[in-house]
């Protein structure tokens, strides 16, 4: 089991900058593949990016792909998303998440932490 809380969230204008953090419990942090999810109102909940157990692969929807950068630190149990060029539609409760299987579908994570608020401004 791991519980997870999220950081880093606030207000940002328009092609500025965030990061995202995530600390997670438990000493099992390395075998959990890790992913942040975000969810606008009235939207479903969406896949952002993931990031294998080792942190050796990297994946990201693609309407974040060079913009957002997803890392992590086994020795530190932290997930990190560096959020640049942000736009409105960025706009969303972000969620972090984990699993145990590489996977970007929402149903295959098993913990979620509370989620942020992003507010990205025009």
């Amino acid at each position: 089991q791991v519980q997870l809380v999220e950081s880093g969230g606030g207000l940002v204008q328009a092609g500025g900058s965030l990061r995202l953090s995530c600390a997670a419990s438990g000493r099992t942090f390395s075998r959990y593949f890790m992913g942040w999810f975000r969810q606008a109102p009235g939207k479903e909940r969406e896949f952002v990016a993931a990031i294998s157990w080792s942190g050796g692969s990297t994946y990201y929807a693609d309407s974040v792909k060079g913009r957002f950068t997803i890392s992590r630190d086994n020795a530190k149990n932290t997930v990190t998303l560096q959020m640049n060029s942000l736009k409105p539609e960025d706009t969303a409760v972000y969620y972090c998440a984990a699993a145990g299987t590489g996977s970007r579908l929402t149903n295959e994570y098993n913990f979620w932490g509370q989620g942020t608020q992003v507010t990205v401004s025009s």
